[in-house]
């Protein structure tokens, strides 16, 4: 079987679980393969192979973190034109999207992104994607090339596959131009103890219908009783209610949760691509005409300071 190269997304502590749903992924496709960046960790090569992974090509430049992201394009480009892998899996972020699309113009290969599923097909690699607001579903055979793809967080629920990984070092010069644009500070992230936005299973929204900032620390509690992330729409960041960078829609992040829950949200078109790819959506709005209601399947017509602390007060009673 041929391998099938996924690019991990490393933190602190391990990968990040988009990560592991692409191994689970790439397991139909052909042999797993991951390509780690960064410093040796035995710790993160077992959590690779837990879940899959029969290599590991290790690339330690420190170019790598110095630089923006042409120098792993550097790399995963050798690696593919040497081992000619039936596919590249890419979580579906900012980065993401721009590794891969840097990456399929080097390999003169067919790139497809925001994929909701991947597998084999009759005519190569086939990927679906969920567009029109959820409508429909798109699939995509990339005929040309290596197939590029990238997947949206919690399009697959990571299922462990235990395997001892080889570590092969992924020694690829990093060239002067890909060392134009340099890294030169970084800032973390206070940490609010919930999860990334992105990679969420559950999303608490809110929409211009919180009424105010202080309305999102309704928004909080609900998250927090569910372990949930928190997001908000353009209305409501344009608004200075909630950091812009937890806008979900066209012109924000992109999510795709098991759980979503929109309240006081009207459900623009802006917004709906933001989160059309939500398994169950739960819509809280006063208006019963609310476009949000086409796409939900549950609704509460009411008012949402009303509606979610007594949401609250039933999860609580539930959990203890």
């Amino acid at each position: 079987m041929s391998e099938v190269l996924v690019i991990a997304d490393r933190t602190d502590d391990g990968v990040r679980k988009p990560t592991l749903e692409l191994l689970t992924l790439a397991r139909r496709l052909g042999e797993p393969s991951a390509v780690l960046f960064g410093p040796p960790d035995d710790a993160v090569v077992a959590q690779l192979g837990e879940y899959g992974a029969q290599k590991v090509y290790l690339a330690s430049d420190p170019a790598i973190a110095e630089h923006l992201v042409v120098p792993k394009v550097d790399v995963v480009t050798a690696i593919a034109l040497r081992v000619s892998p039936a596919a590249v899996l890419i979580t579906s972020s900012a980065e993401g999207k721009d590794v891969a699309g840097r990456l399929a113009v080097r390999l003169g290969s067919g790139v497809v992104t925001d994929a909701v599923d991947v597998r084999a097909g009759a005519d190569g690699i086939e990927a679906d994607q969920s567009v029109v607001a959820g409508e429909w579903v798109a699939t995509t055979a990339v005929v040309r090339g290596v197939p590029v793809v990238t997947v949206r967080p919690n399009a697959v629920a990571p299922v462990a596959a235990p395997v001892t990984p080889v570590v092969e070092a992924a020694d690829v010069e990093i060239g002067a131009a890909s060392r134009r644009a340099r890294i030169v500070g970084r800032s973390p992230k206070a940490a609010s103890g919930r999860p990334e936005l992105a990679d969420a299973a559950v999303v608490v929204a809110g929409g211009r219908g919180v009424g105010s900032a202080e309305g999102f620390g309704l928004m909080e509690r609900l998250a927090d009783a569910l372990g949930a992330a928190v997001g908000a729409s353009r209305a409501a960041t344009d608004e200075k209610w909630y950091p812009h960078d937890h806008q979900i829609g066209q012109t924000g992040k992109t999510v795709a949760p098991q759980l979503y829950i929109a309240n006081g949200i009207s459900g623009a078109i802006q917004h709906r691509a933001g989160m059309q790819g939500s398994r169950t959506v739960v819509a809280v709005n006063k208006d019963p005409k609310a476009p949000i209601f086409a796409i939900a399947d549950f609704g509460v017509v009411g008012d949402l300071h009303v509606v979610v602390p007594k949401l609250i007060e039933e999860i609580a009673q539930r959990s203890s």
